[in-house]
């Protein structure tokens, strides 16, 4: 009970926190949607910046617990989308859709505080390491998986699906944070010295980043509550919640992954699908009502696996 009331409860009181205001109107929507635009599209991307700058890649670099982790996402995507074609009849954009749902972790949003409340923020190089390439990697997976989908039947050459990929990718905020703090990682390991003045604006920053997100995401949890299609929320939920983090588990195990690596890779896959999940249901206008619900209860589940997981590890 010390792990729920100590390390998860927080994390959610603050996300509650923002369900509650936006459900008795004290926080408008398009307050909510503020919040949250300053926090995905400026905070977060710095505090991945920073992150991933200061960074020891050689040191923090582990093959077996990107495998591990990516394995279990992508069965999971398989998964997901295989069921929602064959069993659910989905169109083939709905069933890439529900797959993304399976696939996509709330890595950031609550792996991080997660991690670091549960294990101190000495254990987060794991977790950082695989969001380097978190977004970057699922973000382009999905993308190419709906253009090539969509393309069905249009004559679009493999480049132009490519480029339409590339371009969705490479224009994420997220993204962008990532990118620059490896480039950054590189100078400073060349012999770059920044001024103190500009990590402790970076600092400023970074440290504004989860209350925000957290507090936001409780606002957009409230607007997309669950209705209807309830097979395929479960289908979501038990690929992300269940099968993600025993798959990334097992395969640590076999790994004989460090405590600390396999500590990141578990958790993290123990996370539900993030709002993120729902945008690129948006994006595509597939599957939205399901992303939408799938995100708030599988939020909601994840209290109870996450409890699970962190006493099961070591």
């Amino acid at each position: 009970m010390t792990i729920l009331f100590d390390v998860i409860l927080p994390v959610f009181i603050v996300i509650g926190f923002g369900y509650l205001v936006a459900w008795r109107k004290m926080f408008t929507e398009v307050a909510v949607d503020g919040l949250m635009r300053f926090a995905q599209n400026f905070a977060v991307p710095v505090l991945l910046f920073t992150n991933v700058a200061r960074l020891d890649l050689a040191k923090n670099l582990n093959i077996g617990m990107w495998v591990a982790f990516y394995a279990g996402a992508f069965l999971s995507y398989f998964l997901g989308w295989a069921f929602a074609r064959r069993f659910l009849k989905r169109s083939p954009e709905d069933s890439v859709a529900i797959g993304f749902c399976c696939l996509f972790s709330n890595s950031l949003l609550l792996g991080i505080p997660i991690m670091e409340r549960a294990y101190g923020p000495e254990a987060l190089a794991g977790n950082v390491a695989i969001i380097a390439i978190h977004s970057p990697l699922l973000y382009t997976f999905g993308i190419t998986m709906m253009e090539v989908t969509r393309a069905r039947g249009q004559s679009l050459a493999i480049g132009q699906i490519a480029m339409r990929a590339l371009s969705g990718v490479l224009h994420t905020p997220l993204i962008i944070g990532i990118l620059c703090g490896t480039i950054m990682n590189l100078m400073l390991g060349a012999g770059l010295v920044m001024p103190e003045g500009f990590w402790a604006a970076a600092d400023m920053m970074a440290r504004a980043a989860l209350p925000a997100a957290l507090f936001g995401l409780g606002g957009v949890l409230y607007r997309y509550r669950p209705e209807g299609d309830s097979m395929a929320i479960a289908l979501c939920c038990v690929c992300s919640l269940v099968i993600h983090p025993v798959v990334t588990y097992l395969l640590s195990r076999s790994f004989g992954l460090p405590t600390e690596a396999m500590r990141s890779a578990v958790i993290t896959a123990s996370m539900a699908p993030g709002v993120n999940a729902y945008l690129f249901a948006a994006i595509y206008d597939s599957a939205k009502r399901v992303a939408a619900s799938t995100v708030l209860v599988s939020t909601a589940l994840s209290m109870l696996t996450i409890w699970f997981w962190i006493s099961v590890l070591p």
